[in-house]
């Protein structure tokens, strides 16, 4: 189940990559290193923090080979195809969904306790996006005010995935679940413009 959820991530995150690219005259193999950066880059910090056996995409090729065709596709389909304003928040709300989640079961697998599975599940969900954002020489879209409820719906949704687990481990609806409440309520947040309070001096 990790495996595959791990394979639609990644591409998706790919996708994410090529349409943060657009307007930016972005040739296409920049646009294969923003994807592999997205794609790849939450993963690999996860992995990197928990000194596992091998990075995910080392020990695997075939993430890596997912997201270069991923990116490939995208950015020829663009050509032919018109997305939609919103397809770019769209995509980057599954990437934090899914690697949040994969992110925060893998920490549990490695018995991080509960508190730091959820820190670093959500560090996993934004990783990539901060660095392609960061590559483009753009403010990351965490960091926007505009972004609305970013962060906040990885936590909820990690620290929903970790009570779950204590209820029924090993469940898989338990997955599924988070990842539906992450991306329910990054979307709900682009609607309808949630926010939290702001400090104000």
């Amino acid at each position: 189940m990790q495996y595959y959820l791990e394979h639609f991530g990644v591409a998706v995150a790919a996708i994410s990559g090529v349409l943060a690219a657009k307007g930016k005259y972005v040739d296409l193999f920049g646009v294969i290193v923003l994807a592999l950066v997205t794609a790849l880059g939450g993963g690999t910090f996860r992995d990197v923090v928990l000194k596992t056996p091998g990075v995910f995409w080392i020990h695997d090729s075939s993430y890596v080979v997912t997201a270069a065709i991923t990116a490939v596709a995208t950015f020829y389909a663009a050509r032919f195809v018109r997305f939609p304003a919103a397809a770019f928040m769209i995509a980057d709300a599954f990437v934090l969904g899914f690697f949040t989640i994969l992110g925060t079961s893998k920490s549990l697998s490695f018995a991080a306790d509960r508190i730091d599975s959820v820190v670093l599940g959500v560090m996993t969900g934004v990783a990539g996006g901060v660095a392609r954002d960061v590559l483009l020489n753009t403010l990351p879209v965490v960091f926007r005010k505009e972004t609305y409820l970013y962060a906040t719906a990885a936590f909820v949704g990690a620290g929903t995935y970790v009570l779950l687990e204590a209820w029924h481990p090993g469940a898989i609806g338990n997955r599924l679940a988070a990842i539906a409440i992450i991306i329910g309520l990054r979307l709900a947040s682009l609607q309808w413009r949630f926010t939290l309070p702001e400090f104000e001096l």
